[in-house]
């Protein structure tokens, strides 16, 4: 199976984010070697959900409970997958917009039944304290969202041109969480309640949910490879997301459209090649 040209905003959290039965499951799976390799989970997950769901998306399928794991200062860090719960996520929203008949056929009553149960049981176990209620993940195909690119830091970008290649950032959660909300407040003073901002605040939020010693990861995913080694080696997308922010903050127009237009035209080339896919 071909690799997706998704990028990919993990977050992963310390066992002690989880309750104690979850606990022990990932401490088994880990002590087990069933860990699976980043260059590998994107595939492997595709794989999974196709074969269990078949031909006909008529109901929800079992799918596997696995996870990406890190080891950070002798903590071990983890992100589920949650594929049961992303597929029935995917049958609702599938869903939105389109005609009865249409969306009857394309997601059948049945389905969408079991769908709605399965998200309202898994968010109710956030409040049992369970890790739960909320996804470790978010995938966006043929580029990167560039909200995503606040979060991180030029310093912090990991690059390997090598077989597997790969590009990714890692931060602690807490130095996300100052670049978020320090954007959302640049963004409310200088264009106050534009789409930009409102995509913004809804991942800050959704970064707020997560255990404070958690470590987030944007993951440039299959992108790699519609990329040149030279391409990777020049990105430099969180700087020119930054020196945007700093532009508007200090009302330097100029510069803060110069630096948008450079990211704009430069994400704007990928996602162009989805048309020539």
């Amino acid at each position: 199976m071909p690799s997706q040209f998704a990028s990919y905003l993990r977050v992963y959290e310390p066992l002690a984010a989880f309750d104690r039965p979850r606990q022990e499951r990932w401490r088994r799976y880990i002590d087990g070697g069933h860990v699976v390799a980043q260059s590998e989970g994107p595939v492997r997950q595709r794989a999974a959900v196709w074969s269990a769901m078949g031909a006909v998306w008529a109901r929800l399928p079992e799918l596997p409970d696995e996870a990406y794991v890190l080891e950070v200062a002798g903590a071990t860090l983890v992100c589920p997958w949650n594929l049961r719960v992303r597929v029935a996520q995917a049958a609702l929203v599938a869903r939105d917009g389109v005609p009865p008949v249409l969306a009857d056929a394309f997601v059948p009553p049945a389905l969408v039944s079991q769908a709605q149960l399965l998200v309202d049981e898994w968010r109710d176990s956030d409040a049992a304290g369970a890790a739960g209620g909320r996804l470790h993940e978010q995938v966006a195909t043929w580029g990167v969202p560039l909200r995503w690119f606040v979060f991180v830091e030029q310093s912090e970008r990991e690059l390997s041109l090598r077989a597997p290649r790969f590009l990714r950032y890692r931060t602690e959660i807490s130095k996300a969480r100052r670049r978020a909300h320090r954007g959302v407040s640049v963004l409310r003073k200088s264009v106050g309640d534009a789409p930009i901002t409102d995509a913004l605040e809804e991942s800050a939020r959704w970064l707020e949910e997560f255990h404070p010693r958690s470590v987030v990861e944007l993951d440039y995913g299959g992108l790699v490879d519609l990329l040149t080694d030279e391409e990777l080696t020049d990105d430099d997308s969180p700087r020119l997301a930054a020196a945007g922010l700093t532009g508007l903050g200090r009302g330097e127009a100029g510069s803060a459209t110069s630096a948008y237009e450079k990211l704009v035209d430069r994400w704007r080339a990928v996602q162009l090649q989805e048309r020539c896919n």
